[in-house]
């Protein structure tokens, strides 16, 4: 795994608000075919676990090597989730790489944030199949979509996922205020004081998705 620590002189700044860039997890001297060093394996909802394994892709924006779910159980209410075991924030930055492989039941693939266990945590993700954006939360093991700001409940935001091809997806999260950003531009934002605290941050799949991650970048607010 190469992981970068960038504490001195490395600023970001979004929508006027200062990140210190932190951590760059991007696969590649993780040995292939295993889960890579620090993160833990989880699943929500039913059916079988997650392949979570390092593999080498020809396309990784980083090369040579990707994060990849591969087991495609079709199980409807199946979330693999690959928690990054060693760290906790509450006022993050959080972006990484995505790109859906396959699956006829979904194509999708998110960002785990604030996550407390298997049951409690906020989840941002993308569809391939269906086009769109929305950030959950799952409490007590129950996933709700929730409403957008200014706009109400929409289920998320309708925008092209391209299945087969690498996509950027981040979330910045400020005390109860979430921002989602796709490919660059500002989707949109939603307010939710669920989970108020520091929580741990992972990468996430359902039910029959395979689907390669890429550049994971972690920032806390400075």
């Amino acid at each position: 795994m190469k992981l970068a620590i960038l504490t001195i002189g490395c600023f970001v700044l979004v929508s006027s608000m200062a990140f210190t860039a932190n951590v760059r997890i991007q696969f590649d001297q993780d040995k292939p075919n295993e889960q890579p060093k620090g993160f833990v394996t989880d699943l929500s909802g039913k059916g079988k676990p997650g392949k979570w394994v390092v593999i080498a892709d020809a396309s990784a924006p980083s090369k040579p090597s990707v994060l990849a779910q591969l087991d495609s159980d079709s199980t409807s209410y199946r979330f693999p989730v690959c928690v990054y075991d060693q760290f906790q924030a509450q006022d993050v930055l959080i972006s990484v790489r995505i790109k859906p492989v396959s699956g006829s039941e979904d194509q999708a693939a998110g960002i785990v944030l604030r996550y407390k266990d298997a049951n409690n945590y906020y989840i941002v993700r993308a569809n391939a199949l269906e086009d769109n954006v929305v950030l959950y939360k799952v409490q007590d093991g129950k996933r709700t979509d929730l409403p957008l700001k200014d706009l109400g409940r929409t289920y998320g935001k309708k925008i092209k996922v391209p299945s087969g091809q690498w996509s950027t997806l981040s979330v910045k999260a400020t005390a109860n205020l979430f921002e989602i950003h796709f490919n660059g531009p500002k989707l949109f934002e939603v307010e939710d004081s669920t989970f108020p605290g520091a929580g741990k941050i992972g990468l996430w799949t359902k039910a029959d998705s395979v689907t390669y991650f890429d550049d994971l970048l972690i920032e806390t607010m400075k």
